[in-house]
């Protein structure tokens, strides 16, 4: 069973990676959790139960839904369409895999639901239910970021790599508390305790505010980065640094609406988590900016420059240019006078006379060009031909016959 034409590798085997992907990537997170006591169902003591909660809730939904973006993105890497396909086919591939992938997901709210039973809550007698529900809420955010991540790629590599480096700094802080000595706690989503003792500013613990910022500005950036070389779709890859902060101020934001009776701690996280996501924006913008496409610079051709002409009414009109008569002519009118006063002083020799229907030429337009062959037949054997020099007009004078007169007796 396929959704594309033939080339394509998205079928059953391709739903059925994201729902395992899914399923694998949510039960070892929270084995990782429950085995390190990243969070924790039970109460904890010196009144901190109530954080304890919070903090596990928080993990809940984050766990959940990178669980179900992870499975997203691994099927679709692993059954990447080798053929060219519509708008409408990839829509429906991208859905069916998110679809497949929170399917998966919900592995996570029967391994939380069940463990939550031994909560000690007092404002409710169901705690699994409670934890369950955010389980399911998780998996509906998770479902929506999925889609995202698989139109663009620099928001699926966010979120994961959000998700690396949250879980990098839980398990650094429970080993820091263990080499401390401190007794296990529940590690906030997304922050360290580095020091003990603050420095604080009006609720906010400094050093973990540092490192939630640095961490979402660096995140933003380098994995905007590629998307951003690779010419991708420029929204995409800027929006792409606040994917993964979001999930976590989501997260928060359900865990805890109102903050009331918060430890220091953990209200420093919850207040923290917005400005990552403008940390993590940032980023990415930079990430565009830096290494964006740029738009080709204008190639100016300078134009030759005119002079100022005036054109206004009391201008002089241009003079008008005499007609200049050209050498040519000028020769062939010579040559003519020349010959007319040849015929008047000497005699004719016996030619045959012109037909009256001849008209000279007149100019070069009145040309009449004559057959060579046939004006040397013309004339007389005994008579040498003379060379034919000048222009087109004096040349038809040399060669028409002259009209032939009578010799005078001695």
């Amino acid at each position: 069973m396929s959704l594309q034409g033939p080339g394509t590798r998205l079928g059953l085997s391709s739903v059925a990676v994201a729902v395992g992907v899914a399923a694998a990537a949510g039960a070892a997170q929270l084995g990782v959790g429950y085995g390190l006591g990243v969070f924790s169902w039970v109460p904890t003591v010196h009144g901190g139960g109530e954080a304890a909660w919070l903090a596990s809730l928080a993990w809940t939904v984050w766990i959940s839904a990178l669980s179900v973006v992870l499975g997203a993105v691994v099927a679709d890497r692993v059954g990447r369409p080798t053929v060219q396909s519509s708008t409408a086919v990839r829509v429906l591939r991208r859905a069916a895999l998110s679809i497949a992938a929170a399917l998966g997901g919900l592995v996570v709210v029967a391994l939380t639901a069940v463990p939550a039973r031994v909560a000690e809550r007092a404002d409710t007698f169901a705690p699994h239910v409670i934890v369950g529900g955010y389980a399911i809420a998780g998996v509906l955010l998770g479902l929506f970021v999925a889609v995202a991540a698989l139109i663009a790629r620099s928001i699926a590599a966010n979120v994961l790599a959000t998700g690396g480096w949250l879980w990098l700094l839980a398990v650094t802080a429970v080993a820091d508390g263990i080499a401390a000595g401190r007794e296990t706690v529940v590690a906030q989503l997304g922050s360290w305790p580095v020091t003990t003792d603050g420095p604080w500013f009006r609720s906010v613990y400094l050093p973990g505010a540092a490192i939630a910022g640095v961490a979402a500005v660096l995140i933003g950036f380098l994995a905007a980065l590629p998307a951003a070389r690779r010419r991708d779709a420029q929204a995409g890859v800027a929006l792409s640094g606040a994917a993964g902060p979001a999930l976590v101020a989501v997260a928060y934001l359900l865990a805890a609406p109102k903050l009331t009776g918060a430890l220091p701690e953990q209200l420093s996280a919850y207040l923290v988590a917005p400005y990552a996501v403008f940390a993590g924006l940032l980023g990415s913008v930079l990430a565009l900016v830096l290494c964006g496409p740029r738009r080709p610079r204008p190639v100016s051709v300078a134009a030759a420059p005119v002079p100022p002409q005036y054109l206004g009414s009391d201008a002089a009109p241009a003079p008008a240019v005499p007609a200049q008569t050209g050498p040519d002519r000028a020769d062939a009118d010579k040559t003519d006078a020349d010959k007319t006063g040849a015929d008047k002083g000497a005699p004719a020799k016996d030619t045959p006379a012109r037909p009256a229907s001849a008209k000279p030429a007149q100019g070069r337009a009145a040309v009449v060009k004559a057959t060579p062959d046939k004006a040397v037949a013309e004339q007389p054997a005994d008579e040498p031909t003379a060379p034919v020099t000048g222009t087109p007009a004096a040349a038809v004078d040399a060669l028409a016959p002259s009209p032939k007169q009578p010799r005078k007796k001695r």
